[in-house]
């Protein structure tokens, strides 16, 4: 277990595309068994606390959902009011991570995420600046650029942009130090323009903005497995994590 970093995860956003109530983070790939649990035990051995954002009406929920965990202090809970994006959520808990030398951001639907990668990540984040897992991807979601100076630009389906067929994807993780972070956040926000389509200052375009503004050095793990990338957005992609959670489950 490192004690450098505290895991954050945004998990305030509801199934909607799956006909759920409750946030995703909650939802069962088996029997008794939620995303929250495949996160936190792939968390736990790499990060010395686990921090959770949640909706208004989901914190209570997720509470008693995670009381065990809960009670032992390694875990904790904050509420993001507004669903006004994933930079609000991250930097809206501050408080609860700037204790840390920095911070693991996993999205809470991310259940494919393998341990092998928390563990690379955490390893290879050994200083200053951002570690991205990254994988190739044939018909990525996101996609990210780099030229001569590193990280120029992320590309994002969601806000409209086209991203290439074998481009380089994120996994919903992303390891950034907590030294000046909160600063860097405030100014980039204050002058980002918000997404066209989501109405958000959006999260990934930061990380580009802290390598070519602020000279942020930029580590990149390489992802092998693409299954990695697939987070719980679909029918679809529940049934997908079902499957693989049995795989690994026999």
């Amino acid at each position: 277990m490192s004690d450098r970093i505290c895991a954050v995860i945004p998990a305030a956003g509801r199934g909607t595309r799956l006909g759920q109530a409750i946030p995703k983070i909650m939802i069962e790939v088996a029997d008794g068994v939620t995303v929250w649990h495949l996160l936190h035990r792939r968390l736990r051995p790499s990060v010395a606390h686990v921090h959770v954002v949640l909706s208004p009406d989901g914190v209570g929920p997720f509470r008693e959902l995670a009381a065990a965990e809960l009670a032992t202090g390694a875990v904790s809970v904050s509420v993001q009011r507004e669903p006004t994006g994933m930079g609000d959520a991250i930097f809206g808990a501050a408080p609860h991570w700037r204790g840390h030398d920095a911070i693991l951001v996993v999205w809470g639907d991310q259940a494919n995420l393998s341990p092998v990668t928390v563990r690379a990540v955490a390893a290879a984040h050994t200083g200053p600046g951002v570690t991205l897992p990254l994988v190739a991807m044939a018909d990525p979601y996101v996609e990210y650029e780099f030229g001569p100076a590193g990280l120029t630009r992320v590309l994002m389906s969601r806000e409209g942009d086209r991203c290439r067929p074998g481009g380089l994807s994120d996994i919903g993780v992303f390891c950034l130090a907590t030294a000046g972070l909160e600063e860097a956040w405030a100014r980039y926000a204050a002058g980002a323009g918000r997404g066209a389509a989501t109405g958000e200052v959006n999260f990934l375009p930061f990380l580009p903005h802290l390598a070519q503004d602020l000279d942020w050095p930029v580590r990149v793990v390489p992802v092998a497995d693409p299954d990695e990338a697939r987070g719980i957005n679909t029918p679809a992609d529940l049934e997908f994590a079902r499957r693989a959670h049995a795989r690994w489950a026999t």
